[in-house]
């Protein structure tokens, strides 16, 4: 080797312009668009600056980079790949039950059919399953009375995607020579249901709400769908759904509010809601990820349980968020939301972070022994001491129930939108071609505020501000929990902090139930937030307020 002073010189000079050649010619494309001032832009975007040696430094690299991502932009990811990462709301430390104890449903055998057979449409899950235990009506005729209201109601209130009438009544045959033959598999056996139209059904549409796919059909089934089959369950329908999950606009129009049809249900779980209120059906499954079971079950007058993140496999689901989607019951009372999550909680080991932990209700469980906590933080801002949510305290305190004021953890650990960050950032990555490809542009709606646009939004977003939300979070859930492991079950206004946008982050619990009306006579709910899988305390606590007043039994008088 020639080790001479003038080659070596040479010879590092040679290198640094074949160098130079490479990065001309692997980036000669994007130098048209990229520049290094341009660096400097993009650095106040994220609340940083660069010197300019630095900015000359980096160029390189951040070139590199852009090739990278149009190689990733040439494969394809399905919605249903999932990230290698996964959400997990459990703390170290933290013990569970492993056990399922059995549930005695104690169905009352006395139930009877109605005069009026529309009053039918608002019996319980559980009167209703008294009914086809005791063979005083068979799946096949109940079936049939809730389609019929389907096709009655579905338009007025925009409900409805697809009505699943031939598999419905084949099912709904299926559960009756069952039944007849001594086979009763539980409660939910022949009772009619719908799912929101983002759960997978084998020879179905799945929509997800959305223009481009009105069309698409998923040939799987979706674990929710095979867990309510094997219960014995009937579906009559898949409901409408806000487009990819946001609101209750969807590519046909709007669903409706069933008290008021001039507004619209919430969503983004907007047909199960709304259609189970109007009794169009005993109950539906919806989706939260943040809000779209709670938001549309308080605005429609429903009983809605969000379960803990991970308490139900999400296979066979739309993905909108890894780290927050989660699947509940959509229901007219607490019992009846238990019957459902008794049966479709679990997992089939396709969501890596649902797990298989007891639900261990007692259905003859009262409120004895329960320590419950009302959010005195939030509280305290409703200066309006008559409206409903006071109302609710007094009902407790007459059941017995020495109430505890807590401050629900909010200000000093919530000082900026982590939620904002969080799900704006996995739902673009779930849509990651729908926005480069530009199927965005088929969507109905192109505010500022729907997916489209915060999908492209949120490609700006750095990886690093992503992930130190997440640690955020962490610390968020440590001190949440601190409050919440102390009690079976916290009381918290709808609508004021942000205690629903911290729940959803630390997977927590949470039941909305209806307490009233508002000056418009729309319903008002409340919420209870439990600990984690502990969804049978918050139940009990919700039973209770509906054994004892009348507001989950009120039903819009448009459809009686």
């Amino acid at each position: 080797m020639d080790a001479r002073p003038e080659n070596c010189i040479l010879g590092t000079m040679q290198k640094l312009l074949f160098c130079l050649m490479l990065v001309a010619t692997k980036y000669s494309t994007a130098q048209d668009s990229i520049r290094i001032a341009d660096l400097r832009s993009a650095a106040k975007i994220i609340d940083i600056s660069y010197t300019q040696k630095e900015l000359d430094t980096m160029y390189s690299g951040v070139m590199e980079n852009f090739e990278n991502y149009r190689l990733m932009h040439k494969q394809h990811l399905d919605n249903a790949v999932p990230m290698s990462l996964w959400q997990n709301p459990v703390l170290p430390g933290m013990k569970f039950a492993s056990k399922q104890e059995p549930i005695v449903w104690n169905l009352a055998a006395t139930v009877s059919l109605p005069k009026n057979a529309q009053d039918l449409a608002f019996y319980s899950v559980e009167d209703l399953a008294s009914l086809i235990k005791n063979k005083k009506i068979s799946s096949v005729q109940l079936t049939q009375f809730f389609i019929a209201r389907l096709k009655k109601y579905s338009d007025t209130l925009q409900c409805v995607v697809s009505l699943t009438e031939e598999l419905a009544m084949q099912q709904a045959r299926a559960a009756d020579a069952e039944i007849a033959k001594g086979k009763y598999r539980g409660p939910l056996h022949g009772i009619p249901y719908g799912l929101k139209d983002l759960f997978a059904v084998k020879g179905t549409k799945t929509t997800w709400g959305a223009a481009p796919y009105k069309d698409q059909v998923i040939e799987e089934d979706a674990f929710v769908y095979t867990k309510l089959k094997e219960a014995g369950a009937v579906l009559v329908a898949k409901f409408t759904m806000g487009a990819l999950a946001m609101g209750d606009y969807w590519f046909g129009g709007r669903t409706k509010n069933p008290w008021n049809l001039k507004n619209g249900s919430s969503g983004s779980s907007a047909g199960s809601a709304s259609a189970t209120t109007a009794g169009l059906i005993p109950f539906a499954i919806g989706t939260e990820t943040w809000g779209s079971i709670t938001s549309p079950s308080a605005t429609c007058g429903a009983t809605g349980l969000r379960p803990t993140f991970g308490s139900i496999s999400r296979s066979g689901a739309m993905t909108l968020s890894w780290s927050l989607d989660k699947i509940g019951p959509i229901c007219r009372s607490a019992q009846d939301a238990a019957i459902v999550f008794a049966a479709i909680h679990g997992t089939d080991g396709k969501d890596q972070s649902a797990v298989n932990l007891p639900f261990n209700y007692n259905p003859a469980a009262s409120l004895k022994g329960k320590k419950i906590a009302y959010a005195k933080n939030y509280f305290d801002k409703i200066t309006d001491t008559s409206r409903n949510e006071w109302k609710v305290l007094d009902t407790y305190r007459k059941l017995g129930v020495d109430l505890i004021p807590v401050n629900f953890p909010d200000s000093g650990l919530y000082n900026y939108n982590i939620m904002d960050v969080v799900i704006s950032a996995e739902c673009a990555a779930a849509f990651d071609e729908f926005t480069r490809n530009g199927i965005d542009d088929e969507m109905t709606r192109q505010t500022k505020f729907d997916w489209p646009n915060s999908f492209r939004i949120a490609r700006l977003m750095p990886a690093v501000e992503y992930i130190n939300a997440n640690r955020q979070r962490y610390l968020l859930m440590q001190a949440v929990n601190k409050i919440v492991e102390q009690y079976d079950a916290i009381i918290c206004p709808n609508n004021w902090g942000n205690q629903s946008a911290i729940t959803n982050l630390t997977g927590h619990p949470a039941i909305c139930f209806p307490i009233g009306y508002n000056a418009q006579q729309l319903p008002r709910s409340i919420t209870l937030i439990g600990k984690l899988y502990d969804e049978a305390s918050i139940i009990t606590v919700a039973k209770a307020y509906q054994n004892a007043t009348q507001w989950n039994k009120e039903h819009p008088a448009l459809f009686k």
